[in-house]
Order: structure tokens, then C-alpha cells, then sequence
């Protein structure tokens, strides 16, 4: 079995998320097994729906709806991660292969993460600023944004290139991951507060809205978060179950953003969350009776 692990994170492997020396150590034995196990989960799972959300969310666009935009690019963000796992189980021992998909990844995360910021901002434009979204949106802002979170990240990966000392690599992918924290919860917040007043909005909209808000938020603390820690702290660094748990949580990223899809469509999801807000709207009432 060490063999087998050792080959699968040989050469550096991970090197973005801990030290070396460290980080070979920590993988070797059960927790590489378990770790190569979760990224075979992630890959079958992941890889097909990934697609299929894709090509839904994209006709989506081509009929004309412009707020899937940023849910296909985050979907497309995915599907590099991905494919930089498949590299990662791969058989495949040359240092340079695995240093370049490396970055590539990196790159994959914080593009996610700029889009999940794009999708919090236009849902939160949708209830807290109905009339400037209806009549002031168009196809290019949205392709403008586009480019620039693809083209962000390039801040991060351009001192990977140039041999940038690793400390000032993580602190640099800490400081832009940190960035959309506050971002997200003003969205919610705002959002919840403007809630009475936009009357425009139908109510399932509305649920949906708030719905993805606060799944956008709990997908960055729990799964992005943890990274965001282990870059900016040594302690962190030399602990194998956080540093391990780190990888592992970023690699459930791109199952997690499927959820996007469901709160964008309209079905099923509307008659769930219909429920769940009759059920505390009842809970309220009885407390208010008491």
C-alpha cells in the first residue's frame, strides 16, 4: 500500500498546500489510501454531472437567460479541478506534469470562488435593486466580469512561474480567498433586509434567492475556509488530519457548487423550500400564541 500511495503523491504532489516534507509524510499509508479513495469518489460522481450541468446551464444562456452566466463559468472552473485530479491518480511520475496541474488547480479554486462571488452579487442585485437589474443588465457587463475573474488569479499563479518563496505564494492565495467573506455575508444580509420591499419579485423567486445566497456562504466556510487557514498559520501546517482535511474539503468543492443548479431552476426545489418556510412561519406563530 505504500508503494501504491507513494506514487500517487510522489513528486511534490499538493506542494500549494503544505509543506513537503511534511505533506509526503502525512499521505503515506491510510491517510494517502483514504485520500486517493475520496478523489476516485469525487471524479465519478463529479465528472458526469459536471457535464451535464454544463450543457443544461448552457442552453439556459442560449435562450436568452443571463443569470446562468456565472453559474456555467463556475461550473466550468470545476471541471478543471477535476481534470487536475485525473492527473493526480494518474500513473504519471514526471515532477513538471505535476507541478504545472498543480497550479492549474489553484487556478480552478480561486476562479470558483470569483464566480461564487458574481453569483451572490446578482442575486443580491435581483431583490435589492429590481429595476436597475430588469432594465440596465446586459449580455456584455456580465462577459466583461467573466474575463476578469479568469484573468485574477493569474496574480497567484504568475509567482508560482517565477519561483516566488512558497510562505508569500499562501499568503497571497489567503489574502485573495479571504477577499469574498465579507462580500457574501453583505449579500445575505442585504438581501434578508430587502426582502419586504420587493414586491416585484415573486415569492418562490425570492426563496430561491435567499436559497443560494446561504448555500454560497455555507459552501466558502466549510469547504474554502479551512485552506484559507492552513495558508496564513505554521501550527496548521504541521498537523497531517488538518492539513489532509484541507485537501480533502477543497476536492468536495466542485460537488457541492452543483447545488447552483438546482436553486436556479425552478421545480422541485420551490415546493421544498415552500414547505420549510410555511413550517416556520407555523413555529412562529405558535411561539407567538404562547
Amino acid at each position: 500500500m505504500e508503494e501504491f500511495n507513494s506514487s500517487y503523491y510522489s513528486n511534490e504532489t499538493y506542494c500549494n498546500y503544505a509543506d513537503y516534507s511534511i505533506i509526503h509524510g502525512c499521505l503515506n499509508g491510510k491517510i494517502g489510501f483514504i485520500m486517493y479513495v475520496v478523489t476516485w469518489i469525487v471524479l465519478c460522481v463529479g465528472l458526469p454531472l459536471i457535464f451535464m450541468a454544463i450543457v443544461a446551464v448552457y442552453f439556459l444562456v442560449r435562450k436568452g437567460h443571463i443569470a446562468p452566466i456565472y453559474v456555467l463559468n463556475l461550473f466550468i472552473s470545476d471541471l478543471i479541478q477535476l481534470s487536475c485530479m485525473i492527473v493526480w491518480v494518474s500513473d504519471n511520475k514526471a515532477s513538471m506534469v505535476y507541478d504545472v496541474f498543480d497550479c492549474i488547480y489553484i487556478f480552478g479554486v480561486m476562479v470558483s470562488t470569483g464566480f461564487m462571488v458574481c453569483v451572490s452579487l446578482e442575486r443580491y442585485l435581483v431583490i435589492a435593486h429590481p429595476l436597475w437589474y430588469r432594465y440596465r443588465r446586459t449580455v456584455k457587463a456580465p462577459a466583461l466580469v467573466c474575463i476578469v475573474v479568469w484573468v485574477l488569479p493569474l496574480v497567484y499563479v504568475l509567482p508560482l512561474y517565477f519561483q516566488v518563496d512558497f510562505h508569500i505564494r499562501e499568503t497571497i492565495y489567503a489574502i485573495l480567498c479571504l477577499l469574498p467573506l465579507p462580500l457574501f455575508m453583505f449579500f445575505l444580509v442585504g438581501t434578508l433586509r430587502a426582502l419586504s420591499s420587493a414586491r416585484s419579485v415573486p415569492s418562490d423567486e425570492k426563496r430561491r434567492i435567499v436559497a443560494i445566497l446561504v448555500v454560497v456562504l455555507l459552501i466558502y466556510t466549510m469547504l474554502f475556509l479551512p485552506s484559507i487557514i492552513w495558508s496564513l498559520t505554521d501550527g496548521t501546517k504541521a498537523n497531517c488530519i488538518f492539513s489532509c482535511g484541507t485537501i480533502i474539503l477543497l476536492q468536495l468543492s466542485p460537488l457541492a457548487d452543483l447545488t447552483m443548479y438546482v436553486f436556479i431552476r425552478k421545480g422541485v426545489i420551490d415546493n421544498l423550500l415552500s414547505s420549510l418556510c410555511c413550517d416556520r412561519m407555523d413555529s412562529d406563530a405558535d411561539t407567538q400564541h404562547e
